[in-house]
């Protein structure tokens, strides 16, 4: 949530932060402001409501004074209304110091009361304000912005990232932050901030992840991280991995279309290096240790989203491959209840930005509670790989698109490529076993690009069914997770009631809801595979038929035994049991694309949510 930008250096400083600023509206929000400092040392700031072209618009017409040093800001609506007023920047000292903030910082209301009674008027509705006046004041008794940073970030409490420029010292860029992103861009005579690498990656690959509680000092030809009590900070540099060009659209209307078209070549990324002499090699893995893999007793696996789905879709791979019980929890109820977790317990954390505050929290209470943790992410240098004992990451490469798609099906790879790796470690499979399940892996990717052929089908389909009120999703074992992601697809960018459930709870109760016309998707499986639960599909497809229902199935190829009980079938490769959801999931993906699309919504920014959510 959110989006950050700060740029030091010699380039035009409006047109700097409104490119980075672009480059993060995936993440969601509702207002967008930027401040920057001119030659003679004036403040000036601009923001508006709504989206960046708000503000681009008025920029246009009056454009700012020159700058070199500036930050940038969008803003997802926490505390007040998106409107003019509350959002970012914030002013102090008379107009000359500006803030931008990302979290929530909860003490704010004492603090308020606090600066209240010294006499602070206050303009917004915001918690950010409060930071401002704060710095202010500081900054009044010290004259020096370092200083007011040490002095009020340990005051704030929750999850912060902060950054502030003074027209009385135009010549840095200071910032903290607390259980929220922030990143550096190394340049050559210049500098920049980020809540993630989009922000500068058109300009240097070359970046620094800011540690936790710590304050950064940002000039154009020199960076230093101190702790909150101003001693010297270490941060490695990285190396980003993709340039600017994987962030457009690419000649796509839209980035969730081309990064539904992705989905194989984030496949085939994820797996590559990783397969040698038909076994897995996952070097990453060997910080826990040459035997710990053999004395785990349990995987909890800890998630929000779509990533809960792909956790829960792997689950039932793991289990049959390296006989060992795998539990799925809610990150943001894990570390509310009393979770089962030992020095034995193995906690993966799944999460496509690695700035998930739910589940950054829950990896912390993991720790703590003597269990290793392992993160499966997307994004380097990100909180979450960062606090774990081991990372595996996925090479989805950039998604922009808040509706994650290709980062899904990468995030069930990494999971299956680890589970083979504790098969291997734990001898619950063969090497010969292994090597097969390898080798099929490998033709996934070739498969997903004929599914995707299925696209024009399926947006005929979803254009039809553009006034849909209800759509339901039926699975069972590894369709029962895809049912559940192809219903919260279609929640989260066509506004649509939509449920996925566990096909045999279907005379549990949602059978309720079956009436003439109801359109239900069916994920079918193969009946080819020892103990199929293919019978058990047709028979609670019948069950719908009889009452009305409109079947959508997505099938094996060549399953003719169930096209005489379905009206529409799209049809996937045959592949082997556990596959089969990488595969039966890109029709329901498309699906949802296309329906959005027909509705006339925006597909990349659906109201109400952000990319990466960055408070609990």
């Amino acid at each position: 949530m959110c989006g950050i930008v700060g740029y030091i250096g010699d380039r035009d400083c409006q047109n700097t932060l409104m490119a980075g600023l672009a480059r993060l509206e995936y993440r969601g929000y509702d207002s967008a402001g930027i401040a920057l400092v001119d030659a003679t040392g004036g403040m000036h700031a601009r923001k508006r409501a709504g989206k960046l072209k708000t503000l681009a618009d008025d920029l246009a017409n009056t454009p700012m004074a020159d700058g070199h040093i500036g930050i940038g800001h969008t803003r997802w609506a926490t505390h007040g209304a998106a409107n003019d007023t509350n959002a970012h920047p914030h002013l102090s000292c008379g107009g000359k110091l500006a803030v931008i903030h990302n979290g929530i910082i909860e003490n704010f209301a004492e603090l308020r009361d606090e600066l209240k009674a010294d006499g602070v008027e206050f303009c917004s509705e915001t918690d950010t304000e409060v930071a401002a006046h704060l710095l202010g004041r500081e900054y009044d008794r010290t004259g020096d912005l370092v200083a007011a940073f040490r002095n009020v970030a340990p005051r704030l409490e929750g999850a912060f990232t902060l950054l502030a420029v003074h027209a009385d010292q135009p010549d840095v860029i200071v910032g903290a932050r607390l259980n929220s992103p922030l990143v550096i861009g190394l340049g050559e005579g210049e500098n920049f901030l980020g809540s993630d690498v989009a922000a500068f990656v058109e300009h240097t690959s070359k970046a620094i992840a800011v540690g936790q509680a710590q304050i950064v000092i940002v000039r154009k030809d020199a960076v230093e991280i101190v702790d909150f009590d101003g001693n010297p900070a270490t941060a490695d540099e990285f190396e980003v991995n993709w340039d600017a060009s994987a962030a457009d659209k690419g000649g796509w209307d839209s980035f969730m279309a081309k990064e539904i078209t992705e989905n194989p070549e984030a496949v085939s990324n994820t797996l590559m290096g990783r397969i040698q002499d038909g076994a897995v090699t996952l070097s990453s893995l060997d910080v826990l240790g040459e035997n710990y893999f053999r004395e785990i007793d349990r995987i909890t696996v800890i998630a929000c989203g779509t990533a809960f789905y792909s956790g829960q879709t792997a689950a039932y791979a793991i289990e049959r491959w390296a006989g060992i019980p795998v539990t799925l929890e809610l990150a943001h109820e894990f570390r509310y209840r009393t979770p089962f977790i030992t020095d034995r317990t193995l906690v993966i954390s799944l999460s496509q930005s690695g700035e998930t505050m739910d589940t950054l929290m829950a990896v912390r209470y993991a720790r703590e509670h003597g269990a290793k943790t392992l993160s499966i992410c997307n994004t380097q240098g990100a909180s979450i790989p960062r606090e774990s004992d081991a990372v595996v990451y996925t090479h989805a490469g950039p998604e922009v698109a808040v509706a994650s798609t290709k980062a899904f099906t990468a995030q069930i790879t990494a999971l299956y490529l680890f589970g083979l790796y504790l098969a291997q470690e734990r001898s619950t499979l063969s090497s010969d076993e292994i090597a097969d399940l390898l080798d099929e892996f490998q033709t996934i990717p070739e498969k997903m690009r004929a599914v995707l052929e299925e696209h024009d089908r399926i947006k005929e389909l979803a254009h039809w069914m553009a006034d849909a009120r209800s759509v339901l999703y039926l699975g069972r074992s590894t369709g029962f997770p895809i049912a559940l992601e192809g219903a919260l697809k279609l929640k989260e960018i066509a506004y649509i009631h939509a449920e996925g459930f566990a096909a045999g709870e279907l005379k549990h109760g949602p059978i309720a809801l079956i009436e003439p016309g109801q359109p239900v998707f069916v994920i079918v499986p193969s009946p080819r595979h020892d103990d199929s639960l293919h019978p058990k599909i047709v028979s609670n497809i019948q069950e719908i038929r009889a009452r009305g229902a409109r079947v959508l199935a997505v099938i094996e190829g060549g399953d003719a035994t169930v096209l005489p009980y379905v009206d529409e079938a799209f049809a996937c490769p045959p592949t082997s049991e556990f596959f089969e959801p990488l595969l039966r999931v890109i029709p329901l993906q498309i699906f949802a694309l296309e329906l959005s699309t027909a509705k006339g919504l925006d597909v990349d920014q659906p109201r109400n949510l952000a990319k990466s959510v960055t408070v609990e």
